[in-house]
């Protein structure tokens, strides 16, 4: 198999999507161990958490590594729920996660709205709500202020094909 070569540009905010193997919804009922690995993660390898949903069988966040390697960073996470999660399910070995993650850098200001309005709305386009304001394991909290109070409701529809 052909590994990518990712381009490593420290200080530089990356969105990033990653899947459970074979889209397993294991994060939502496991949600305590996924920031667990990714609290264990960020005291080995410093990085900004700046926005994030995390869905059944996916999340996708935007991350700023600062110096460290975002490579570094999503091995650390995934290494540390997997481990974890079989552990707490009895299992001694068996992939959790999909080899490798997407990732894209943002590059300006509209970029970045891009993909934290993607981020947001995700939850919507995955039907497990109607306006992401109601689902409770995104960052759209943190970014209230900027939004209208029915920004990313259903009838207003987005789009975007952001690395699925």
């Amino acid at each position: 198999m052909t590994r990518n070569k990712r381009i490593i540009i420290s200080e530089y905010p990356y969105f990033i999507t990653n899947v459970s193997h074979r889209r397993y919804p294991l994060l939502l009922d496991s949600i305590d161990l996924f920031w667990n690995a990714v609290d264990s993660a960020r005291k080995k390898i410093q990085f900004e958490l700046y926005a994030w949903v995390i869905l059944p069988e996916h999340f996708h966040f935007i991350v700023n590594s600062g110096k460290g390697n975002i490579s570094e960073i999503l091995k650390k996470i995934k290494q540390i729920f997997g481990s974890n999660y079989r552990r707490k399910h009895g299992l001694f070995n068996g992939h959790v996660w999909q080899n490798g993650f997407y990732d894209h850098i943002i590059r300006n200001e509209k970029d970045m709205e891009k993909h934290l309005n993607y981020i947001h709305w995700n939850p919507v386009k995955h039907g497990l709500v109607t306006n992401p304001f109601e689902y409770p394991h995104s960052s759209i909290s943190k970014f209230m202020d900027l939004c209208q109070e029915d920004w990313g409701a259903k009838e207003n529809g987005m789009e975007g094909d952001f690395g699925e």
